[in-house]
């Protein structure tokens, strides 16, 4: 990547208002951080993973906002949840969490076995709980503020959903942020690109310098900032990605720099 490198942490006034602004607290973060890994978090690594979600799970909710007021509902129920998922394949990031929640029953196919044999929900879900989705819980004060922050309410069921996808969607952005520090840098690479028909195909993303790979710097003990937007980039795609890198790396500067 050669997003620039995120600034040596300070803390000031301006930085204890756009933390406070978070819906997930860098504590939280650094929690997430600790279920997967040994290794060290800075706060600007924190912050930045903070930002990424808080982008995902706006962007999510506004989607179900829209698929509400359609209907003319003011309070979000897990049908729009749905809506928003098939209206924007972007927002895409908790499939884990799809297996625990009744939401999706019914919406994940069949799954059979070698032998043809059906494979049930309980054996797809297999023996242990994973960590993602444990641990969702300690999601709910910050979804109900972002909620809160978008102008809508949501059944007790819709807010657990969306808990449950931001705890997966942050451990997983954890795990390949971690990997990022072992690896020194981005050894996997992919891309999706959303092609209208009759529009020219956009640009190739490796020429976004957001999204340029390039070895990592730093030492090998400590999950910086750019770190977490190296695996915002195999998490995410498309202008999702775009957006999330870009305001991630603008607050840690903002935060930073005061």
């Amino acid at each position: 990547m050669t997003a620039q490198p995120l600034p040596t942490e300070r803390s000031g006034p301006r930085t204890a208002s756009v933390v406070t602004d978070l819906p997930f607290k860098p504590q939280l973060v650094k929690a997430v951080f600790r279920d997967v890994t040994s290794l060290h978090v800075s706060r600007p690594a924190a912050w930045a993973a903070a930002s990424v979600t808080r982008t995902v799970l706006r962007e999510i909710i506004d989607g179900a906002r829209s698929a509400a007021v359609e209907e003319g509902r003011k309070r979000l129920i897990p049908k729009d949840l749905i809506s928003a998922i098939d209206r924007n394949v972007e927002v895409d990031v908790g499939s884990a969490w799809y297996l625990h929640s009744p939401t999706f029953h019914g919406l994940m196919g069949e799954v059979r076995n070698a032998d043809g044999a059906l494979v049930s929900l309980r054996e797809r879900r297999g023996a242990r709980t994973p960590i993602g989705v444990a641990g969702a819980h300690r999601f709910e004060a910050g979804v109900r503020k972002l909620l809160g922050s978008r102008g809508v309410r949501a059944v007790p069921v819709m807010v657990r959903d969306l808990d449950g996808i931001a705890s997966v969607f942050l451990t997983a952005l954890a795990r390949d942020a971690a990997k990022v520090v072992r690896d020194g840098g981005v050894r996997r690479f992919g891309t999706v690109s959303l092609v209208v028909p009759g529009e020219s195909a956009p640009a190739p993303l490796l020429k976004d310098p957001l999204l340029t790979l390039s070895t990592r710097r730093g030492d090998g003990r400590t999950v910086g900032g750019d770190d977490v937007l190296a695996a915002a980039t195999m998490q995410l795609f498309g202008d999702l990605r775009r957006r999330a890198i870009t305001e991630a790396a603008e607050m840690t500067r903002n935060t930073s720099a005061n």
